[in-house]
């Protein structure tokens, strides 16, 4: 049920020529936030990324026998990527963003966190590493997700049922994984997914550009339509109360092997494309294939679901509610249970769901996991 709304689903740049004229959108526009500190490229030390911080308790602690008896989960095929997916619930509201705003806690516009508890304003890859529990799953998983806060237009932040990251690439093993395979239309050269990446993607709320990446609103349950809407409005309209409206965004999927961060966050990371060579490959600029993961976060509506928005819209009141949808993403999974997701469920190609790791072991899921968000709405800090 869970996951069929994260299958290779696109959609295509926002359409500023549309915009949203309910009453609702028309409140003076939130006072403009200082602009973040100048920020060089952070350069990889390998193409691992950081020297792998390994966790401060037994990670065996947090495997149980996949599927109660150590099952292997299926193939993938006939799909070309192996997944790994879990399933995450809400964690912390902050006025944060490490990566924008590192050390200055409160500049940013609301965010909604998932994965590290003590993800802040704060953070590093060291404190990801050594500090902090997760809500995705289990605390071998430290990274922290997060993007802007769901606002429900009455003074609350509404939290999601839960959250279902879904990660994906083609095995090492295969030729188009490879430049220098033969394969004259590989994809770029895959490796792992880098220790203390992190990256910026969806709506550019510095420049306004076009999105990076791919994103969309979607609504399952009771009464509603799916599809892949550009605006919150739009998928309201399909969305009615006690359905379950989903905000869903694609990872990019390609690296330049160099640097881990970058000025604008997101220039170090890039996106494959058909471009107009006629198959999938990676910007020569951008030659590493990483794991990419899709996000969607899932929102119990109510009668007052048309008008939702983002904290971010708030910023650019004359767009479209949704519009600025974006996420970041910083990487600090447990580096033996990460190595096993990528060696089993990705290079081996299977189909590997609920922290399933390919190899007989599945992380445990935290004791406090809900599938509805209780309480669902929380007053804006």
């Amino acid at each position: 049920m869970l996951f069929a709304v994260l299958t290779g689903c696109k959609v295509s740049a926002k359409d500023n020529s549309s915009h949203d004229t309910t009453t609702s959108d028309t409140a003076a526009p939130a006072p403009t936030p200082a602009p973040p500190p100048p920020t060089s490229p952070t350069p990889s030390p390998s193409l691992l990324g950081e020297a792998a911080i390994a966790s401060n308790f037994d990670y065996n602690s947090e495997l149980v026998p996949a599927g109660g008896n150590g099952a292997i989960p299926p193939s993938a095929s006939p799909d070309v990527v192996g997944a790994f997916r879990f399933i995450c619930n809400a964690g912390q509201v902050l006025r944060d963003d490490p990566i924008v705003y590192p050390g200055q806690p409160g500049k940013s516009h609301l965010h909604q966190f998932y994965g590290n508890t003590g993800a802040n304003a704060s953070s590093t890859y060291n404190s990801l590493r050594t500090s902090g529990q997760s809500t995705c799953m289990s605390p071998l998983n430290r990274s922290a997700y997060w993007m802007p806060a769901m606002l429900d237009g009455a003074g609350n932040v509404v939290r999601p049922d839960f959250v279902s990251i879904y990660y994906k690439r083609r095995p090492k093993s295969d030729p188009k994984c490879s430049l220098s395979s033969g394969d004259p239309q590989a994809q770029g050269n895959c490796v792992n997914l880098p220790n203390g990446l992190k990256f910026i993607f969806g709506y550019d709320m510095l420049t306004g550009k076009s999105p990076t990446g791919f994103l969309w609103f979607n609504c399952q349950g009771p009464g509603s339509v799916p599809g892949k809407y550009k605006t919150l409005p739009e998928a309201a309209k399909n969305c009615p109360a006690g359905a379950q409206l989903g905000a869903v965004i694609e990872a990019p999927d390609c690296w330049d092997g160099k640097n881990l961060d970058s000025a604008n966050h997101r220039d170090h990371v890039a996106y494959a494309s058909y471009g107009d060579w006629g198959y999938f490959k990676c910007p020569s600029t951008h030659p590493y294939v990483i794991p990419t993961f899709t996000l969607g976060a899932w929102f119990t509506t109510d009668s007052n679901v048309g008008n939702w928005r983002l904290s971010s819209d708030e910023m650019l009141p004359s767009l479209p509610r949704g519009t600025t949808f974006h996420a970041d993403f910083w990487m600090a999974w447990d580096p033996t249970v990460h190595q096993m997701w990528e060696d089993n469920c990705l290079d081996k190609k299977l189909n590997c769901s609920a922290g399933d790791l390919g190899n007989g072991w599945q992380m445990k899921q935290f004791a406090g996991f809900t599938w509805n968000a209780n309480p669902r709405l929380v007053a804006v800090p």
